[in-house]
């Protein structure tokens, strides 16, 4: 769907949290409406990157199906809230990075999907740095 987008918004201080703390938000739907959607699953989510392999764990998971119990109707906003676990701690490493983000996955009935991510920082890990000699 050209010009279908999915926003994500945090309540209170935004993009850093600390271990244990409560994240909440909210998302809306762009351009899609709501007969064109099938499902939709809500993801508080962690993945690394940099070199070798990157790994991603999920910490929520909340999947609202058109045909399923879960599914109140078809809306273009809708609220998620977790708490956070204690690790693994946001990372911005030389060879590894570890980022944390909440995503939308918006499934559509005509097949395709529209997909959102607001990444946040979980704790205050000190970014690396290279040593100078």
């Amino acid at each position: 769907m050209n010009g279908s987008s999915v926003t994500i918004h945090f309540d209170g201080n935004g993009r850093v949290y600390q271990p244990g703390e409560s994240l909440s938000g909210e998302y809306r739907l762009h351009g899609i409406r709501p007969d064109e959607i099938k499902a939709i699953e809500i993801s508080v989510l962690w993945h690394t990157y940099g070199k070798g392999d990157e790994d991603l764990a999920v910490h929520l998971f909340r999947r609202l199906a058109a045909e399923g119990e879960s599914w109140s109707g078809p809306s273009t906003t809708g609220r998620f809230r977790s708490v956070l676990p204690n690790s693994p701690l946001t990372y911005q490493g030389l060879i590894v990075k570890i980022e944390w983000c909440v995503r939308v996955r918006v499934f559509l009935s005509a097949g395709g999907e529209v997909v959102g991510e607001k990444p946040f920082r979980l704790g205050q890990v000190a970014s690396a740095r290279v040593a100078v000699s």
